[in-house]
Protein backbone atom coordinates (compact mmCIF):
# COMPACT_ATOMS: atom_id res chain seq x y z
CA UNK A 1 0.00 0.00 0.00
CA UNK A 2 1.54 3.62 -0.94
CA UNK A 3 0.20 6.70 -0.94
CA UNK A 4 -1.28 9.38 1.19
CA UNK A 5 -4.40 9.59 4.00
CA UNK A 6 -5.38 12.44 5.51
CA UNK A 7 -6.69 12.20 9.15
CA UNK A 8 -8.88 14.54 10.92
CA UNK A 9 -6.50 14.21 13.95
CA UNK A 10 -9.02 13.18 17.23
CA UNK A 11 -8.45 15.57 20.62
CA UNK A 12 -6.03 14.44 23.03
CA UNK A 13 -4.47 11.86 20.28
CA UNK A 14 -0.51 12.70 19.68
CA UNK A 15 0.46 12.79 16.15
CA UNK A 16 2.31 9.18 16.79
CA UNK A 17 -0.52 7.78 18.43
CA UNK A 18 -2.38 8.02 15.18
CA UNK A 19 0.17 6.52 13.35
CA UNK A 20 0.45 3.94 16.06
CA UNK A 21 -3.31 3.34 15.39
CA UNK A 22 -2.94 3.31 11.62
CA UNK A 23 0.07 0.89 11.76
CA UNK A 24 -2.58 -1.73 13.33
CA UNK A 25 -5.49 -0.99 10.93
CA UNK A 26 -3.63 -1.14 8.04
CA UNK A 27 -1.19 -3.75 8.95
CA UNK A 28 1.82 -2.15 7.95
CA UNK A 29 4.96 -0.14 9.74
CA UNK A 30 5.88 2.07 6.94
CA UNK A 31 3.91 5.08 7.99
CA UNK A 32 5.18 8.62 9.07
CA UNK A 33 3.06 12.05 8.77
CA UNK A 34 4.24 15.39 7.75
CA UNK A 35 3.44 18.25 10.51
CA UNK A 36 3.15 17.49 14.84
CA UNK A 37 -0.09 18.67 16.25
CA UNK A 38 -0.20 19.16 19.69
CA UNK A 39 -2.62 16.54 21.60
CA UNK A 40 -5.21 18.90 22.55
CA UNK A 41 -5.42 19.94 18.30
CA UNK A 42 -7.99 18.50 15.92
CA UNK A 43 -7.74 18.89 12.11
CA UNK A 44 -5.81 17.84 9.51
CA UNK A 45 -2.93 15.12 9.82
CA UNK A 46 -1.40 13.85 6.12
CA UNK A 47 0.08 10.22 6.88
CA UNK A 48 2.27 8.40 4.17
CA UNK A 49 2.14 5.19 3.88
CA UNK A 50 4.60 2.76 1.59
CA UNK A 51 6.72 4.77 -0.59
CA UNK A 52 4.77 7.76 -0.20
CA UNK A 53 7.13 8.14 3.36
CA UNK A 54 10.00 9.86 0.99
CA UNK A 55 7.70 12.43 0.76
CA UNK A 56 7.24 13.31 4.35
CA UNK A 57 10.08 15.86 4.75
CA UNK A 58 9.95 17.73 1.12
CA UNK A 59 6.16 18.67 0.51
CA UNK A 60 6.51 21.86 -1.68
CA UNK A 61 3.74 23.47 -0.11
CA UNK A 62 4.29 24.01 3.69
CA UNK A 63 1.57 26.44 4.51
CA UNK A 64 -0.46 25.91 7.42
CA UNK A 65 -3.92 27.28 8.35
CA UNK A 66 -5.79 27.01 11.66
CA UNK A 67 -8.72 28.01 13.07
CA UNK A 68 -7.88 28.68 17.70
CA UNK A 69 -10.20 29.55 20.44
CA UNK A 70 -7.96 32.45 22.90
CA UNK A 71 -8.95 33.70 26.13
CA UNK A 72 -7.23 36.93 27.53
CA UNK A 73 -6.75 37.91 31.35
CA UNK A 74 -4.23 34.54 31.79
CA UNK A 75 -1.08 33.29 31.09
CA UNK A 76 -0.27 29.62 31.89
CA UNK A 77 3.09 27.96 31.87
CA UNK A 78 2.05 25.46 28.46
CA UNK A 79 0.57 28.90 26.73
CA UNK A 80 -2.94 26.89 26.40
CA UNK A 81 -6.00 26.57 28.71
CA UNK A 82 -4.51 23.15 29.65
CA UNK A 83 -1.54 24.52 31.60
CA UNK A 84 -0.47 25.68 35.36
CA UNK A 85 -1.83 29.55 35.73
CA UNK A 86 1.38 31.44 36.28
CA UNK A 87 -0.25 35.24 35.88
CA UNK A 88 -3.85 36.48 36.10
CA UNK A 89 -4.68 40.06 34.83
CA UNK A 90 -7.59 42.47 35.94
CA UNK A 91 -7.36 44.55 32.59
CA UNK A 92 -9.96 44.04 29.92
CA UNK A 93 -9.19 44.44 26.16
CA UNK A 94 -11.45 45.73 23.54
CA UNK A 95 -12.27 43.98 20.31
CA UNK A 96 -11.02 47.25 18.73
CA UNK A 97 -7.62 47.19 20.90
CA UNK A 98 -7.28 43.25 19.23
CA UNK A 99 -7.98 44.42 16.10
CA UNK A 100 -5.18 46.92 16.65
CA UNK A 101 -2.54 44.89 17.63
CA UNK A 102 -2.68 42.28 14.90
CA UNK A 103 -1.27 43.82 12.29
CA UNK A 104 2.27 44.19 14.51
CA UNK A 105 2.18 39.89 14.37
CA UNK A 106 1.38 39.51 9.82
CA UNK A 107 5.00 38.91 7.71
CA UNK A 108 7.85 38.00 8.46
CA UNK A 109 8.42 37.96 12.66
CA UNK A 110 10.62 36.27 15.63
CA UNK A 111 8.97 33.66 17.81
CA UNK A 112 10.27 31.46 20.44
CA UNK A 113 9.10 28.18 20.71
CA UNK A 114 7.34 27.21 23.84
CA UNK A 115 8.80 25.04 26.54
CA UNK A 116 6.27 22.63 25.93
CA UNK A 117 7.22 21.68 22.28
CA UNK A 118 8.78 18.35 20.65
CA UNK A 119 11.24 21.33 19.90
CA UNK A 120 15.23 19.80 20.22
CA UNK A 121 17.87 21.96 22.12
CA UNK A 122 21.14 20.05 23.12
CA UNK A 123 19.67 16.89 21.73
CA UNK A 124 16.58 16.96 24.60
CA UNK A 125 13.00 17.92 23.91
CA UNK A 126 12.13 21.69 25.38
CA UNK A 127 8.72 19.47 26.70
CA UNK A 128 10.90 16.82 28.38
CA UNK A 129 12.76 19.60 30.19
CA UNK A 130 9.60 21.61 30.93
CA UNK A 131 8.08 18.49 32.96
CA UNK A 132 10.74 18.54 34.75
CA UNK A 133 10.41 22.37 36.02
CA UNK A 134 13.62 23.14 33.71
CA UNK A 135 13.60 26.08 31.95
CA UNK A 136 16.20 27.42 29.27
CA UNK A 137 16.54 29.78 26.58
CA UNK A 138 15.22 29.06 23.16
CA UNK A 139 16.74 30.93 19.84
CA UNK A 140 14.10 33.09 18.27
CA UNK A 141 13.28 31.39 14.66
CA UNK A 142 11.79 33.74 12.46
CA UNK A 143 8.58 32.16 10.99
CA UNK A 144 6.07 34.01 8.48
CA UNK A 145 2.49 34.77 9.48
CA UNK A 146 0.30 35.47 6.23
CA UNK A 147 -2.76 36.64 7.72
CA UNK A 148 -4.66 36.68 11.47
CA UNK A 149 -8.67 37.49 10.83
CA UNK A 150 -10.26 37.83 14.09
CA UNK A 151 -13.06 36.20 13.53
CA UNK A 152 -14.74 36.72 17.04
CA UNK A 153 -14.51 38.05 20.57
CA UNK A 154 -16.75 38.25 23.29
CA UNK A 155 -15.32 41.63 25.06
CA UNK A 156 -17.22 40.01 28.63
CA UNK A 157 -15.43 36.47 28.68
CA UNK A 158 -12.45 38.27 26.85
CA UNK A 159 -12.29 35.21 24.86
CA UNK A 160 -12.61 35.09 20.88
CA UNK A 161 -11.79 32.96 17.88
CA UNK A 162 -8.98 33.55 15.19
CA UNK A 163 -7.95 32.24 11.89
CA UNK A 164 -4.30 32.45 10.94
CA UNK A 165 -2.40 30.92 7.95
CA UNK A 166 1.38 31.12 8.35
CA UNK A 167 4.57 28.76 7.84
CA UNK A 168 5.56 25.54 8.89
CA UNK A 169 7.10 25.71 12.80
CA UNK A 170 4.30 28.58 13.61
CA UNK A 171 3.29 27.77 17.23
CA UNK A 172 -0.33 29.29 17.83
CA UNK A 173 -0.18 29.31 21.54
CA UNK A 174 2.85 31.30 21.33
CA UNK A 175 1.39 33.63 18.95
CA UNK A 176 -1.22 33.96 21.15
CA UNK A 177 0.98 34.40 24.18
CA UNK A 178 2.54 37.29 22.46
CA UNK A 179 -0.79 39.15 21.23
CA UNK A 180 -1.67 38.64 25.01
CA UNK A 181 1.56 40.17 26.19
CA UNK A 182 1.47 42.88 23.63
CA UNK A 183 -2.24 43.94 24.93
CA UNK A 184 -1.06 43.69 28.62
CA UNK A 185 -3.16 41.33 29.12
CA UNK A 186 -1.77 37.83 29.10
CA UNK A 187 -3.49 34.88 26.95
CA UNK A 188 -4.10 31.24 26.33
CA UNK A 189 -4.80 29.19 23.59
CA UNK A 190 -8.30 27.58 24.57
CA UNK A 191 -8.73 25.74 21.18
CA UNK A 192 -7.01 24.81 17.91
CA UNK A 193 -8.20 23.05 14.52
CA UNK A 194 -5.79 22.90 11.90
CA UNK A 195 -8.05 23.36 8.53
CA UNK A 196 -5.45 23.33 5.93
CA UNK A 197 -1.68 21.72 5.56
CA UNK A 198 0.29 21.02 2.55
CA UNK A 199 -2.00 21.89 0.00
CA UNK A 200 -4.71 19.16 2.20
CA UNK A 201 -8.01 20.65 3.90
CA UNK A 202 -10.64 19.09 6.34
CA UNK A 203 -12.52 18.54 3.14
CA UNK A 204 -9.63 15.57 2.43
CA UNK A 205 -9.96 14.01 5.88
CA UNK A 206 -11.18 11.21 7.54
CA UNK A 207 -11.76 9.91 10.84
CA UNK A 208 -9.63 6.80 12.46
CA UNK A 209 -13.02 5.23 12.83
CA UNK A 210 -13.88 6.26 9.35
CA UNK A 211 -10.67 4.40 8.30
CA UNK A 212 -11.07 1.36 10.55
CA UNK A 213 -14.38 0.98 8.10
CA UNK A 214 -13.13 1.57 5.12
CA UNK A 215 -10.39 -1.38 5.94
CA UNK A 216 -13.22 -3.58 7.45
CA UNK A 217 -14.71 -3.94 3.75
CA UNK A 218 -11.58 -3.47 2.20
CA UNK A 219 -12.20 -0.51 0.69
CA UNK A 220 -9.06 1.48 2.11
CA UNK A 221 -8.42 2.29 -1.58
CA UNK A 222 -11.46 4.95 -1.43
CA UNK A 223 -8.88 7.25 1.57
CA UNK A 224 -5.72 6.79 -0.21
CA UNK A 225 -4.48 10.08 -2.46
CA UNK A 226 -1.52 9.11 -4.60
CA UNK A 227 1.71 10.92 -3.68
CA UNK A 228 1.93 12.56 -7.09
CA UNK A 229 -0.92 14.98 -5.85
CA UNK A 230 1.75 16.64 -3.46
CA UNK A 231 3.80 17.68 -6.45
CA UNK A 232 1.40 18.74 -8.69
CA UNK A 233 2.12 21.99 -8.56
CA UNK A 234 5.22 21.12 -10.31
CA UNK A 235 6.14 21.58 -13.72
CA UNK A 236 5.98 18.16 -15.28
CA UNK A 237 8.31 16.65 -17.95
CA UNK A 238 8.26 12.67 -19.36
CA UNK A 239 10.47 10.57 -20.37
CA UNK A 240 11.54 8.29 -22.95
CA UNK A 241 11.84 4.28 -22.96
CA UNK A 242 15.51 4.38 -22.92
CA UNK A 243 16.06 7.49 -20.72
CA UNK A 244 13.19 6.20 -18.40
CA UNK A 245 15.09 2.58 -17.86
CA UNK A 246 18.41 4.98 -17.24
CA UNK A 247 16.47 7.56 -14.90
CA UNK A 248 15.19 4.58 -12.80
CA UNK A 249 18.41 3.61 -12.12
CA UNK A 250 19.97 6.79 -11.25
CA UNK A 251 21.53 7.90 -14.24
CA UNK A 252 21.60 11.98 -14.27
CA UNK A 253 20.60 12.85 -18.21
CA UNK A 254 21.69 15.17 -20.63
CA UNK A 255 19.10 18.12 -20.21
CA UNK A 256 19.43 19.50 -23.99
CA UNK A 257 17.39 15.81 -24.66
CA UNK A 258 14.70 15.96 -22.41
CA UNK A 259 11.27 17.35 -23.01
CA UNK A 260 9.80 20.60 -21.42
CA UNK A 261 12.44 21.81 -19.71
CA UNK A 262 12.54 25.55 -19.40
CA UNK A 263 15.54 27.50 -17.57
CA UNK A 264 12.77 29.00 -14.94
CA UNK A 265 11.91 25.94 -13.14
CA UNK A 266 14.72 23.80 -10.72
CA UNK A 267 12.31 21.08 -9.85
CA UNK A 268 9.99 18.91 -11.84
CA UNK A 269 7.33 16.16 -11.53
CA UNK A 270 8.99 13.00 -13.91
CA UNK A 271 7.09 10.78 -16.01
CA UNK A 272 7.75 7.83 -17.79
CA UNK A 273 7.09 7.16 -21.24
CA UNK A 274 3.76 5.10 -20.60
CA UNK A 275 2.83 8.07 -17.96
CA UNK A 276 3.71 6.67 -14.95
CA UNK A 277 5.28 9.12 -12.02
CA UNK A 278 8.64 8.22 -11.21
CA UNK A 279 9.48 10.99 -8.78
CA UNK A 280 10.67 14.34 -8.72
CA UNK A 281 14.11 15.86 -10.32
CA UNK A 282 16.71 18.64 -10.33
CA UNK A 283 17.40 20.34 -13.35
CA UNK A 284 20.87 21.76 -13.11
CA UNK A 285 21.82 24.05 -16.17
CA UNK A 286 25.27 24.53 -15.25
CA UNK A 287 25.73 21.18 -15.66
CA UNK A 288 23.42 20.48 -18.29
CA UNK A 289 21.86 17.30 -16.46
CA UNK A 290 18.54 16.14 -14.98
CA UNK A 291 19.51 14.13 -11.43
CA UNK A 292 17.15 12.23 -9.19
CA UNK A 293 15.53 14.11 -6.52
CA UNK A 294 13.76 11.50 -5.17
CA UNK A 295 12.07 8.41 -6.62
CA UNK A 296 9.12 6.65 -5.60
CA UNK A 297 8.74 3.88 -7.22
Amino acid sequence: MNGIICIDKPQDFTSFDVIAKLRGILKTKRIGHSGTLDPMATGVLPVFIGTATKACDMMPDTSKAYRAGFRFGISTDTLDITGKVTSEYSLKVTKQDVLDVIPKFIGNIKQIPPMYSAVKIGGQKLCNLARKGIEIERPEREITVDSIKLESFDEDSQSGVISVICSKGTYIRSLIDDIGNSLGCGGVMTSLVRTWSGGFSLDDCFTLDEIQSLADSENIEYALISVECVFSGLPKTRLNKVQTRMYKNGVKLDLNRINHIKPEFSEYSVYSYDKEFIGVACADFEKGELRVVKNFI
